[in-house]
């Protein structure tokens, strides 16, 4: 396997896949773990990260329950729903629900209580609201893993490379996004749409990933122009 060109092909296809679907995944764990004492806020990055890989080997691992995600659940409306498309359902309602807390909170300032709780409380609180946002991006993730490659060790290998790449960059992304307000506003409209596409995704009603990944690409595009800008007249004015 080791000697095979295509093995290394479809490794390194997915683990840029991977990559790019861990994104979204980045930007929201990005946005919990300001909520945590800066001494601690890479320690729940990389376990949030740790996280999601163990969430992705394990599914790999579960290719048979997989499979039944994809079977009829539930009717409603006339309408079947799988296990698949209930966990994207929840997991779409969850991140809608914490984007707009999180841009209420940003908006009005934090509860007067919020800073009492213990910190490790709040790692704690933060890696188990990570995880329960994994399993859904993780679903994604694991079924391209799983039609884009064959064998087990290659799929396993990218997710690992991938999630290393990813504990690597995210310190940057999240002090970027803690540095300034309009991107970490940005990247929480981005949440919302993410949590809007995955209900439709849930509801039979998909919108083509490519839009979005566009659409984030064009606004981060647009705002870094509108930073810099700001930049030049901040200096002017000194």
């Amino acid at each position: 396997m080791i000697a095979d060109p295509r093995s290394w092909v479809a490794f390194i296809t997915l683990a840029l896949l991977e990559i790019v679907l861990g994104i979204d995944n980045i930007i929201f764990l990005s946005i919990l773990v300001q909520r945590l004492p800066a001494r601690l806020q890479h320690r729940g990055r990389l376990g949030g990260l740790a996280l999601a890989m163990l969430t992705r080997i394990v599914l790999l691992f579960s290719i048979v329950w997989l499979t039944r995600l994809v079977q009829p659940w539930l009717q409603l409306a006339g309408r079947s729903f799988s296990g698949r498309d209930v966990v994207l359902l929840l997991g779409g309602l969850f991140l809608l629900a914490k984007s707009v807390l999180e841009i209420h909170q940003t908006l009005e300032g934090p509860a007067p209580d919020a800073g009492r709780a213990r910190p490790r409380g709040q790692l704690l609180a933060v890696i188990v609201q990570i995880g329960l946002i994994d399993i859904v991006f993780s679903l994604d993730s694991v079924f391209t893993a799983v039609g884009l490659v064959r064998e087990l060790p290659v799929m396993v290998a990218a997710i690992v490379v991938a999630i290393l790449v990813m504990m690597w960059v995210s310190g940057s992304i999240s002090a970027f996004i803690s540095r300034y307000p309009t991107i970490k506003m940005l990247a929480l409209a981005f949440l919302l749409l993410i949590g809007v596409a995955l209900i439709a995704e849930g509801l039979h009603f998909e919108i083509p990933k490519g839009y979005l990944y566009f659409a984030m690409a064009f606004a981060v595009a647009v705002e870094m122009i509108n930073v810099r800008l700001r930049r030049r007249q901040d200096d002017r004015q000194r």
